[in-house]
């Protein structure tokens, strides 16, 4: 073990062992008054724990230091393991469970939130099944199989994270969850409701992320489980179609090609990219590498549902595919394409592309009818001045959320560099180094298209109802992706092999490659059930209430609060029409029956048109209050404190403020608010009401 290596480890134990300490410390106190606010018991736990490791870095120091200390225990630990012979391999798939089911599905991944424990947790894992899988006699752990089993448990961390919300829970898990799953049943499932059949019900979702989430409303009696369950899927599955179609199998090279495929996942997950957009992607990189009677077609269908699912989107197929195919010729440093099977690259780029455009106006011309649809087609490819300011302009542009802040922590910015820094640094080290040969007409490939994407990007992440995540960062983040699979096969694929040979600080980037875009995923594995446990988690989470741990309520909880919306429902839809303008899943899947559906005024929808402004739309939602419309209204309970930037997502609370809550809250009244389950039950006010002064 040379030293640098017993440095890097030693620093590496030393923050470990102490962050899990103050980790759980965090988790003793609050329990009790025997020492500050720590409990007996959990002071006596966290005095054992501390001291325990103590224990283990005296003990592993001493031994890491001591060549003789530490062949001994080599030794034997070598021998130990050929004695489990095929023994090891039961015990190692035990090992690599143990840690999902204990943070995801027990009461105690509600307690060790600690991001230190829980390194602590994959570390301990990583060693235990690293040295049971390592064949060599010779040594303790193999830096190949250490570095595949760490990308496959990163992997099952986050496959693990997506689908922490599979339930059958009928209310709402997050602000705007409920009401997409309607969204979703609509372009197949407008069955489910009460609904005029020759009556269009309009969307506010593009149609790519509507086919992706509603395909399985075709199956016959889907169930809110099943469709969460599917949602689930396509945050996962799409990620790994793109990464089988990026890199093909190789029989001599599977644990590569395997540790490739799902780093694709872990990478772009780091987005979240939308799955419309993953799939268009794994269209390009299928027509790769594939003849040109197959490959165009692929360019095309990928453009035109590009086109038609967000405009931001139409060039980045052609973009994508371009780059993949230039950057094939690495062989070549003059640029010029030795490859005849790829020769003719550039005209399936442009023709691909071009023809799905030309799809995508075909579609329109024959929606809007002739020549009105040949005006709408053309005028939206003609970028004039007056066009980029009113993009700019019909929303307001936040740019202090590319720098670290309470709607993302660490800001856009500094959010994007630590996705990206690892995989750009590796890139830049081979080119550096020769191991990826590159001209400089294939540099600009690289470089201008990325900075396009990186620009556009920005500023949308920057427009009021993003900056919240990475997912606008989406075409930034494939093309990068595309330009590593470039390199893959250029080169790469060999060095990957090989990479136990590398400097101990490439070993170190590589593995940030794969921690990075675990940490979030390890940090949101938990279980949301154990309601009967509210109390006592309240006291070992240091949280306000236990409707701060976003547990489920218990089954008669939701059942009660379904029964008291259904009968309020009854009650008012003899009166007049009912808006559910929250919650319309439970419509969806039939949790609240005999209703017909008031497609209008769904929550997303007011609140992007609050947060552009648009008084037109807003004139009819405030003439229909005024009227008293509806005669009963399900919604969030509603809050009217306007909040600054300090806060998450402040502006668009003073959006949804100003332009729903206080109107809502003047020409209705609160009949109910049922807290368990975050719904309220609003009623027309009696008598004439004056709300001039409350209207934006």
């Amino acid at each position: 073990m040379k030293r640098t290596e017993r440095i890097l480890f030693s620093v590496y134990l030393l923050v470990l062992l102490a962050g899990s300490c103050v980790d759980f410390f965090d988790i003793a106190w609050g329990t009790g008054v025997w020492f500050g606010e720590i409990a007996l018991t959990w002071g006596i736990l966290f005095g054992v724990f501390c001291v325990s490791c103590l224990l283990v870095f005296t003990v592993i120091s001493r031994v890491i230091w001591s060549d003789a200390s530490l062949a001994r225990v080599l030794d034997r630990l070598i021998a130990s393991r050929r004695r489990l012979k095929w023994g090891r391999w039961l015990l190692a798939m035990a090992v690599f469970a143990l840690p999902i089911w204990f943070l995801q599905f027990t009461v105690y991944g509600i307690v060790f939130q600690g991001l230190y424990l829980r390194l602590g947790i994959w570390s301990l894992e990583m060693f235990f099944i690293s040295y049971l899988l390592t064949r060599e006699d010779h040594v303790l752990i193999d830096w190949k199989v250490f570095f595949f089993l760490l990308v496959l448990t990163a992997s099952s961390f986050s496959i693990s994270a997506s689908l922490k919300f599979v339930t059958d829970h009928p209310f709402s898990l997050g602000w705007s969850e409920g009401n997409r799953l309607w969204d979703y049943s609509i372009l197949y499932g407008r069955d489910r409701y009460d609904y005029p059949a020759d009556q269009p019900i309009y969307v506010y979702l593009d149609l790519g992320r509507r086919t992706v989430g509603g395909l399985a409303f075709l199956i016959p009696g889907l169930t809110i489980a099943m469709e969460r369950t599917w949602v689930a899927l396509t945050s996962i599955l799409p990620y790994i179609f793109l990464g089988l179609a990026a890199f093909r199998f190789s029989s001599r090279q599977k644990y590569v090609w395997l540790a490739a495929v799902l780093w694709t996942y872990l990478f772009l997950k780091q987005g979240p990219i939308h799955p419309p957009l993953v799939l268009f992607a794994v269209l390009v990189a299928l027509a790769w590498r594939s003849q040109l009677w197959f490959s165009i077609p692929l360019i095309i269908f990928s453009t035109y549902f590009a086109r038609v699912s967000r405009f931001t989107w139409i060039f980045a197929p052609a973009i994508w595919i371009y780059q993949l195919w230039y950057l094939d010729i690495s062989n070549n440093l003059r640029g010029n394409d030795v490859a005849p099977g790829r020769k003719y690259f550039k005209w399936s780029t442009f023709l691909g592309a071009f023809a799905g455009i030309f799809l995508a106006g075909i579609v329109v011309i024959v929606q809007f009818n002739g020549f009105d649809g040949i005006r709408y087609f053309l005028s939206s490819f003609w970028i004039s001045p007056e066009l980029i300011r009113e993009l700019l302009t019909q929303q307001p542009l936040l740019w202090y959320r590319l720098l670290p802040n309470e709607t993302y922590g660490s800001g856009i910015l500094i959010g994007l560099i630590y996705a990206t820094l690892p995989l750009m640094l590796v890139l830049l080290y081979l080119v550096i180094s020769k191991k990826w040969m590159i001209n400089v007409r294939q540099r600009w490939v690289i470089v201008l298209p990325l900075s396009a994407f990186l620009c556009v990007g920005l500023i949308v992440s920057t427009k009021i109802g993003g900056g919240g995540d990475l997912h606008n960062m989406d075409m930034f983040l494939i093309g990068l992706f595309f330009v590593a699979v470039a390199a893959f096969y250029n080169g790469v694929k060999d060095w990957l092999e090989n990479s136990w040979l590398e400097p101990m600080w490439i070993k170190v980037v590589l593995v940030f490659m794969v921690v990075i875009p675990s940490i979030g995923p390890l940090k949101e594995m938990r279980s949301y059930d154990f309601g009967s446990a509210g109390s006592w988690l309240v006291a070992l989470t240091d949280v306000a209430n236990a409707r701060s741990l976003d547990l489920y309520p218990a089954d008669e909880v939701v059942e009660e609060s379904l029964a008291v919306i259904q009968a309020e429902v009854d009650l008012a839809k003899a009166q007049g029409p009912v808006l559910f303008m929250d919650q319309r899943q439970l419509l969806t899947f039939n949790f609240i029956q005999n209703v017909p559906l008031v497609p209008e005024y769904d929550k997303k929808a007011l609140i992007e048109k609050a947060i552009t402004s648009d008084d037109v739309y807003f004139q009819e939602f405030y003439q229909d209050l005024e009227t008293g419309r509806f005669s009963l209204i399900i919604t969030q309970p509603l809050n009217t404190p306007r909040k600054g930037s300090e806060y998450e997502f402040g502006e668009e609370n003073n959006a949804w403020v100003d332009w729903v809550a206080k109107p809502l809250l003047c020409f209705y009244e609160i009949e109910r608010t049922l807290v368990d389950v975050n719904v309220q039950l609003l009623v027309p006010r009696t008598g004439a009401v004056d709300c001039s002064q409350v209207l934006p």
